[in-house]
C-alpha cells in the first residue's frame, strides 16, 4: 500500500506509539486524521505535524464520534489505512483486600480496548470498501491491488499477562484473537488485517512512574535491555503497511521479553 495520496486515522494520535505513527505516515506521504480525547494534546500533535494532519477528538466505541472520524480522513484522500493505538490500561487483582475487583473497571477495559478497536475497524474497513482498489508492488514482485490495511494494538499481556491484569489481558487478547477472522472477512474487499503486540515501551504512561520502576522494567527485557521507543512501533507499522505479504497475523514486538506474573 503506498502512503502518498492516501488518508489514514491513527487513534490515540495525540501521544506515545499513536502519536510517532501518525509522524511516520505523513512523512511517508499520507494525509492523517490523530483520532483521540478531547483536550489540547490532540490540537497540539496535529499542528506539529503540519498542513496533514487534523485532529478529530472522539471515544474509539463511539459509533457517531469514531464515523465523524472516518469521514474527515476521506474527505482528505481516499482512506487506506486506520491504525489502532488508543487503549487503556487497569490493574485489580480478582479478589482483593477489599473484595472482588469491580466490574465497571473490568467492563470500561473492554469497552476501550475491545469494543473500541473494532467499532474503529469496521467503519474505517467500510469507507475503504467504498475506494477504488490501488495496485501496490515490491521490486521483482507482481501488482497486488488493494484498498486498505488496518493495524491494531494488542500487548504482549495477551500472552504473558501479570497479576492484576486480568481486564487489560482479556480485551489485548480479543484484539489478537480477532485479528486473522477479521483478515479473512476483509480479504474479498482487498483489505488486510495486522496487529502488533508491543511490549514494555517508553509512553506517557510510564513516565509517570519513578525512575527506579523503569529502570526495573528495562532490565527485564533480554536484548536490547531497554525499553521500547515508540518510533519503533511506528517503523513496524509502517513496514506492515507498506508489505503487501504481511496479514492476518500478531507480531511481538517486545525484545523477547516473557512476563514474569508480577
Amino acid at each position: 500500500m503506498e502512503l502518498d495520496g492516501a488518508s489514514a486515522i491513527v487513534t490515540g494520535g495525540a501521544s506515545g506509539l499513536g502519536r510517532a505513527t501518525a509522524r511516520a505516515l505523513v512523512d511517508g506521504g499520507a494525509s492523517v486524521v490523530l483520532v483521540d480525547l478531547p483536550g489540547p494534546r490532540g490540537e497540539e500533535a496535529a499542528a506539529a505535524l503540519g498542513d496533514r494532519a487534523r485532529f478529530v477528538a472522539a471515544d474509539v466505541a463511539n459509533e457517531a464520534e469514531v464515523q465523524a472520524a472516518v469521514e474527515a480522513a476521506s474527505a482528505l484522500a481516499p482512506l487506506r489505512v486506520a491504525v489502532n493505538c488508543a487503549g487503556i490500561v487497569t490493574a485489580n487483582r480478582t479478589v482483593g483486600r477489599d473484595g472482588p475487583a469491580p466490574l465497571d473497571a473490568f467492563e470500561r477495559t473492554i469497552r476501550v480496548n475491545l469494543i473500541g478497536t473494532f467499532n474503529v475497524t469496521r467503519l474505517a474497513a467500510a469507507a475503504m470498501a467504498a475506494t477504488e482498489p490501488v495496485e501496490g508492488s515490491v521490486p521483482g514482485g507482481p501488482a497486488t491491488p488493494e484498498r486498505g490495511v488496518i493495524v491494531s494494538t494488542a500487548s504482549v499481556a495477551a500472552f504473558d499477562g501479570q497479576i492484576g491484569q486480568a481486564a487489560y489481558s482479556a480485551s489485548k487478547a480479543a484484539v489478537a484473537g480477532m485479528t486473522l477472522p477479521i483478515a479473512r472477512d476483509l480479504s474479498k474487499l482487498l483489505i488486510r488485517v495486522v496487529t502488533i503486540a508491543p511490549g514494555i515501551f517508553e509512553t506517557p504512561l510510564l513516565g509517570t512512574l519513578p525512575d527506579s520502576v523503569r529502570a526495573s522494567l528495562a532490565n527485564q527485557v533480554p536484548f536490547p535491555k531497554r525499553l521500547g521507543q515508540p518510533d519503533e512501533y511506528a517503523s513496524l507499522a509502517t513496514q506492515i503497511i507498506t508489505n503487501v505479504m504481511l496479514n492476518g497475523e500478531t507480531i511481538r514486538l517486545d525484545g523477547a521479553i516473557r512476563m514474569q506474573p508480577r
